[in-house]
């Protein structure tokens, strides 16, 4: 490695720096607000319509103080995952075309609407079914739950949360391929590898139930097929953009 080289690296290092210490500046900042989001957040997920048959314990003194932590951790990750998607986008975009740099651009706020859609489909359409399954499960065998606070809450956020980033699939193949490190043809080989890993990754979330497998398969199916659509959408843009590239190279020599 030459010294231009060398120099080049470590302005793209000092970049990364200055970038990750501002998204964590702003993560300080969204936690203050977390914090006195907290509370109310946490009574309404306490209170929503499946739990009206729950009582919730804690089985340790820390319980609801970890319940709490973990709450305004996640509000503040909602919040600024803008400014990380932003911070993102301003590294790679020196790489893009202007195009390319517009385009990439728009893709933030549908990042938050993609996120916030996702973590809703989990809260108010899997997890009452979940739970609901689960607790007739309970009374056919008549076992008499008892749910802590923390089993609860973690239940709650290993449904909603993932989901939230399940729903990013399309924007992030849409990004890749805008950047030429995947295709639409790759995604399409590799379909069948993907539905695998749908399936595991639902198994990991559900109750052993075919109905919930089923709920939780078919839309992680449905947002990857749209993302091979999409794929094909930034991959003429890509090559466009590419193209044009060589063109404008050709007439500057």
């Amino acid at each position: 490695m030459n010294d231009e080289e060398k120099r080049e690296v470590t302005e793209h290092l000092d970049e990364l720096r200055k970038r990750l210490l501002i998204v964590m500046y702003f993560f300080v900042a969204a936690m203050l607000v977390g914090f006195f989001l907290s509370k109310p957040l946490i009574y309404q997920m306490q209170n929503a319509p499946w739990t009206s048959s729950i009582q919730m314990h804690a089985f340790q003194v820390t319980d609801p103080l970890k319940i709490y932590l973990l709450v305004i951790v996640i509000i503040a990750f909602v919040i600024v995952l803008p400014v990380i998607m932003y911070q993102l986008w301003a590294f790679v975009a020196p790489g893009l075309h202007n195009n390319e740099r517009k385009l990439t651009l728009s893709y933030i706020p549908i990042v938050m609407v993609l996120m916030l859609g996702g973590m809703a489909f989990g809260y108010f359409i899997l997890v009452p079914y979940i739970i609901e399954f689960t607790f007739q499960l309970s009374d056919e065998m008549g076992i008499a739950t008892t749910i802590g606070i923390n089993q609860y809450f973690g239940f709650l956020f290993r449904t909603v949360i993932p989901f939230g980033l399940v729903f990013q699939m399309p924007i992030l193949v849409l990004f890749l391929t805008q950047l030429g490190i995947i295709t639409p043809m790759f995604l399409k080989k590799n379909r069948k590898y993907a539905y695998f890993i749908l399936l595991i990754f639902a198994a990991l979330i559900a109750p052993p139930d075919l109905m919930t497998h089923i709920m939780l398969t078919i839309p992680m199916i449905i947002l990857y097929e749209i993302s091979i659509y999409i794929s094909k959408i930034g991959y003429r843009r890509h090559l466009k953009a590419e193209q044009k590239s060589i063109e404008e190279s050709l007439d500057s020599d």
